[in-house]
C-alpha cells in the first residue's frame, strides 16, 4: 500500500493562488473558505532581506493530534496514511480545530462540519494526482508514495533537502518543502 506525501517547492510558489482555487472549486468550497492558506516569510537582515510563500495546507501527519482527540471518531487516518474526516459522525466540536498546529481545518459554512484537504484521495486512487498539484502553474509541487524509494517524491526530497513544517511537534508530516 502507497504511504502519500508532497513536497512544496517554495522556491517555484508565484503566489499565482491557482492550487486554491483549483482545490475550491473540487471541493465546491465558497471563496472564504480554504483548505489551503499563504503565508509570508521574510529571512535576512536590511539590505539582504528575501521573501517567500509557504502554501500550508492538512500536513497528513503520521501521527495526527486532530484524530487522536476526536472524541467521535469522525477524523481517521486511512490504509495510505491520509487524514481524513467521516462527515455523519462530525460533532463539530472543533477539538480537531484546536490541536492541529497547521491551522488546517475550517468549519463548512453549508453544513456545519469540519473539513479539510483531502489529497484528493478519490482521484489518486484511479491514478491521477491532486489538483494542487496539477494546476500548480510553477511546477512547485511533487506528489508520490513515500515507501517508493524510486518514485519523484523520494529523489526531490534527498536532493533538494526538504524538511517537514515544525518537525519538532513530532506529529511526522508528509508534506516536505524545500526552502
Amino acid at each position: 500500500m502507497a504511504r502519500y506525501g508532497m513536497l512544496i517547492d517554495t522556491t517555484k510558489c508565484i503566489e499565482c493562488f491557482s492550487c486554491r482555487v483549483a482545490c475550491q472549486m473540487q471541493n465546491g468550497l465558497p471563496p472564504e473558505e480554504s483548505f489551503i492558506k499563504f503565508y509570508g516569510q521574510e529571512e535576512g537582515t536590511y539590505p539582504n532581506v528575501s521573501y517567500y510563500t509557504v502554501p500550508v495546507q492538512c500536513q497528513h501527519c503520521e501521527n495526527p493530534p486532530c484524530v487522536a482527540n476526536c472524541p467521535t471518531g469522525a477524523s481517521y487516518q486511512t490504509e495510505e496514511g491520509v487524514v481524513l474526516v467521516k462527515e455523519e459522525k462530525c460533532i463539530s466540536c472543533k477539538y480537531c480545530m484546536v490541536s492541529c498546529p497547521y491551522q488546517a481545518r475550517v468549519v463548512s459554512e453549508k453544513t456545519g462540519v469540519v473539513e479539510k484537504c483531502r489529497f484528493c484521495i478519490e482521484e489518486v486512487r484511479q491514478g491521477k494526482e491532486p489538483i494542487c498539484v496539477t494546476t500548480c502553474v510553477g511546477n512547485a509541487r511533487i506528489f508520490g508514495d513515500l515507501d517508493d524509494p524510486n518514485s519523484e517524491i523520494v529523489r526531490a526530497i534527498a536532493k533538494k533537502k526538504a524538511k517537514p513544517l515544525r518537525p519538532d511537534l513530532g506529529t511526522k508530516p508528509k508534506i516536505f518543502y524545500v526552502r
